[in-house]
């Protein structure tokens, strides 16, 4: 089933609402306040994904932040794929809700993470073609630059060709179109919430993997 016509408006109204939901929940608040690393909204860039997890030196907090933040944005594609009986375009939209609550968290005044993690969750669970290509291409990149943002940018720009080459292979069926909307809105936003990093990348400033920083995706 391809359709959301066949979908009642308080289902749809309830997926999108519940992604956002599961995707606003602050792993990375949650793990470092219960580790006691204190508020990571306090600490270096103040953003509450992986990265900045890592610079609490805290290696499993910043492991348990990008697992919760991926496993959301999984979780809410999936669910919405158990309600609609594995309808593409409202898993879309569930993974979509999830990927801007993740950046965009209420519960947080709507000042959230730069939503890579979350972007990937949301790749495997509705695609899993497209998560393993975009993976991979963070890999190579990483190896190729040892520039984290960069690679994660260029993973993100290419996740829509990824999708529309790869019809057909993920959970949700024939998948095309709804994923190549799904990860054309989140690339334009990754690269919205990435704008710092673009401008040092364009100067020359961005650290690179094993210069201080650490390697985790710029949650």
């Amino acid at each position: 089933m391809e359709s959301l016509a066949g979908i009642a408006l308080a289902t749809l109204g309830l997926i999108v609402l519940g992604g956002y939901l599961l995707g606003s929940i602050p792993f990375g608040m949650i793990a470092t306040r219960l580790g006691g690393a204190g508020d990571i909204r306090q600490i270096g860039s103040g953003n509450i994904g992986a990265t900045n997890v890592l610079r609490t030196g805290r290696k499993d907090l910043a492991a348990i932040t990008l697992a919760g933040d991926a496993l959301k944005g999984a979780a809410a594609v999936l669910l919405a794929g158990l309600i609609t009986h594995w309808t593409a375009p409202a898993m879309a939209l569930a993974g979509g809700a999830a990927f801007v609550g993740h950046l965009f968290p209420v519960w947080l005044k709507f000042k959230g993470g730069k939503g890579v993690a979350t972007f990937y969750g949301v790749l495997f669970a509705i695609a899993w073609p497209v998560g393993v290509l975009a993976g991979l291409t963070w890999l190579a990149m990483a190896a190729l630059f040892r520039l984290s943002s960069l690679a994660a940018l260029t993973a993100a720009a290419l996740a829509p060709l990824f999708a529309f080459a790869t019809d057909g292979l993920g959970v949700a069926g024939h998948y095309k179109y709804p994923v190549v909307v799904l990860t054309t809105v989140m690339a334009v936003l990754i690269f919205i919430r990435h704008h710092e990093n673009i401008r040092r990348l364009l100067k020359g400033e961005e650290p690179r993997i094993g210069g201080g920083k650490d390697a985790a995706p710029t949650a």
